[in-house]
Formats: C-alpha cells, sequence, structure tokens
C-alpha cells in the first residue's frame, strides 16, 4: 500500500503578515500606527457635531413675490417672478428672479442675495417669427 505523506502546515508567528515578512509595528520598531490618528480625527469630527447642535443656516434676506412673469428654461422647468425685497440693504427693491418648484402671487422668498437679477424672458420662441 502506499502510504500518504501528511504535510504540516507552517507554522506563523503573531506578528507576521500575510506575506510571510514579520510585522514590524507588532514590536514597536517601525513607524507609529496610523489607525490612532485616524480614530483621533474621527474623535475630533464626532465631538465638534455634537458641539455645534444647533442647526446653521446660511443668511437670507425675505422677499414677496409681486407678479409671476411667466415660464423659463429650455424645457419650462423655472418660473419667472418679480420679487420685492422686504427687509435688508436693498429693502423694497423689485428683481427679477427665477424660481423653480411651485410659486404663486404673495409667496415669500428667502433670497441669499439681493444685488442680481435674471435676464428678461424673450418673447420669441419655438413656432413664432
Amino acid at each position: 500500500m502506499a502510504e500518504k505523506s501528511e504535510s504540516k502546515p507552517a507554522q506563523k508567528s503573531e506578528n507576521a503578515k500575510p506575506d510571510g515578512k514579520p510585522d514590524a509595528s507588532a514590536d514597536g520598531a517601525g513607524k507609529p500606527d496610523s489607525r490612532s490618528k485616524s480614530e483621533s480625527r474621527d474623535d475630533k469630527r464626532a465631538q465638534q457635531k455634537q458641539d455645534s447642535g444647533a442647526v446653521r443656516f446660511s443668511f437670507a434676506t425675505p422677499g414677496r413675490v409681486e407678479e409671476v412673469i411667466g415660464r423659463t428654461g429650455t424645457r419650462g422647468e423655472a418660473i419667472q417672478v418679480r420679487v420685492r425685497v422686504l427687509d435688508g440693504r436693498d429693502k423694497d427693491k423689485v428683481l427679477r428672479r427665477n424660481v423653480k418648484g411651485p410659486i404663486q402671487v404673495d409667496d415669500i422668498l428667502m433670497l441669499r442675495e439681493t444685488e442680481f437679477e435674471a435676464r428678461p424672458l424673450n418673447k420669441s420662441g419655438r413656432g413664432t417669427n
């Protein structure tokens, strides 16, 4: 009868890498462990989130929709409106703005800036000469 030769698996040391080389960081030699740095960064971020606690909004100025001018955009997805600024440096200034979504007269918009206006709508479009 043929005898089977059983080979014993090579014993791996506790600090050996998968490539078979010993891990230098296990005995304290070599460069410091990078995981501790990333963990400390994560801890700082979590602490900042807990400290902030409050919701932060960007500064905005209220404006009331006075007139709906018409639809704009290549597919008519935006609505151009006239807005009167209610507060801030440009109080009572009337602006032309493009709004995405449902809007009607007397709605309040929160404007992040009040210095620029949208371009006026062109009356010429497809099908008109």
